[in-house]
């Protein structure tokens, strides 16, 4: 990393495939007074930044146009209204943008420690999953213990940690996963039932493990696809939390009559737009709540494969073909 003020960072020429994507170099990023200045060892790799390079997920007004959503490494510097972190610490950070580049600012309320027992690559593997698992699965489909929850796409990033989190938590965890090898690795991860969507109808194998009465809870990232299925598959009182359209976002032809009959409530959000406060209330739940079972080695990040900081465009593809299973990271020099 140059000493002279400036710094290396991925830039997209334009929208469309990994191709657009290079290192280039540039200033680094002041904290504002909020803000915290990190010196970034490694930068998880996630399906919005892949969104963003294909231009169908802007940044919001205000944050950083380069992509990369969750960091780790040391605090370089520190806004003069921050406090309760030093010069030097450990954190990891949920950001607004700027995640692909050697030196990132974010919100002081988005920052946390990194666990203990974690190293740089796995820290950075765990702010965008837990901030976004833990709002929607926790906080607005209200997830308790003794209940039954169906976590689409298990292998995932999201998924691996949707499923130790609700395990953890006392639910019995159902998934769905596109190989046996990936439902294999739900298992290991605490899932009691793992579903080859190619193999089954998710429908009929909830319906069967649950004596007819169906999951309370559905994380579904799939969408339009999957829509009508899920409302088959929920419990009466129900909830199907949607947090991506993979399948796209336009149902047709749907039966709504199951959501009046069954009680259901659909609900979902997106973690990019929410304000500071609302995330700051995240990270002290997470903080309170789910750092001390990563302490414990309750939870913890399943790294798929880490890329060097300058083989981003490799680490999109592979992401893009699909056959991870667990978290992509970059690796900073």
């Amino acid at each position: 990393m140059s000493s002279d003020g400036s710094m290396r960072y991925i830039t997209i020429s334009g929208f469309g495939g990994p191709e657009v994507m290079s290192v280039a170099t540039g200033p680094r990023p002041t904290p504002g007074p909020n803000e915290v200045l990190i010196r970034v060892s490694a930068a998880g790799v996630n399906r919005p930044d892949v969104a963003q390079r294909q231009g169908t997920y802007p940044p919001p007004p205000g944050a950083s146009a380069v992509l990369g959503l969750e960091v780790a490494g040391t605090i370089a510097a520190m806004g003069d209204q921050v406090s309760g972190f030093e010069i030097g610490a450990r954190v990891c950070a949920l950001v607004n943008g700027g995640g692909y580049a050697e030196y990132c600012t974010v919100p002081a309320g988005q920052v946390l420690p990194v666990p203990d027992g974690l190293d740089d690559v796995a820290a950075a593997a765990i702010p965008e999953t837990l901030f976004t698992v833990w709002a929607n699965l926790f906080q607005m489909a209200g997830l308790h213990e003794g209940q039954d929850v169906l976590v689409h796409g298990g292998s995932s990033g999201i998924g691996t940690t949707a499923i130790q989190l609700a395990n953890a938590f006392g639910a019995r965890v159902f998934t769905t996963a596109g190989t046996d090898a990936k439902c294999d690795a739900c298992l290991k991860l605490g899932a009691a039932v793992a579903i080859n969507y190619h193999q089954q109808d998710f429908v009929e194998a909830v319906k069967t493990a649950t004596d007819g009465r169906g999951v309370d809870i559905i994380l579904d990232m799939v969408g339009a696809a999957y829509f009508q299925r899920n409302l088959s598959a929920l419990a009466r009182d129900g909830c199907l939390s949607i947090i991506a359209f993979l399948s796209g976002p336009k149902a047709e032809a749907v039966n709504l009559t199951p959501i009046m009959v069954k009680r259901l409530t659909v609900t979902g959000s997106t973690m990019r737009p929410r304000t500071e406060d609302e995330k700051r209330a995240i990270r002290d739940d997470l903080l309170d709540k789910v750092w001390p079972l990563i302490a414990e080695g309750r939870v913890k990040p399943l790294i798929d494969r880490v890329f060097a900081f300058e083989d981003a465009a490799d680490a999109h593809r592979h992401m893009e073909a699909g056959d991870h299973i667990g978290k992509i990271v970059l690796a900073y020099d």
